[in-house]
């Protein structure tokens, strides 16, 4: 099991297998918890910039406009409000 040491101003390396597993890279921020019996969990915080290139390819070609939003949504309501058969 990977071990990390404190120093006087708190701070802490993580080892390289765990910076691996996790895809962390310099300058990536971690998010620290305590769970339920005081244990902590430290889980990478996402740069916004990631997960728009990770959705990129469901990303239509042309943007849907306000119109199409809006008859989506009355639709959806209507099957939604509509009485269910089985």
């Amino acid at each position: 099991m990977p071990v990390s040491t404190v120093t006087s101003k708190g701070q802490v390396t993580i080892p390289k297998a765990i910076r691996d597993r996790l895809g962390l890279a310099e300058g990536d921020k971690l998010e620290f918890t305590l769970d339920e019996r005081e244990r902590i969990v430290a889980r990478p915080r996402r740069a916004t910039g990631r997960v728009e290139g990770i959705l990129r390819e469901y990303a239509r070609a042309k943007p849907v406009t306000v119109e199409e939003m809006n008859r989506a949504v009355r639709e959806r309501a209507k099957r939604k409000a509509a009485p269910q058969t089985r």
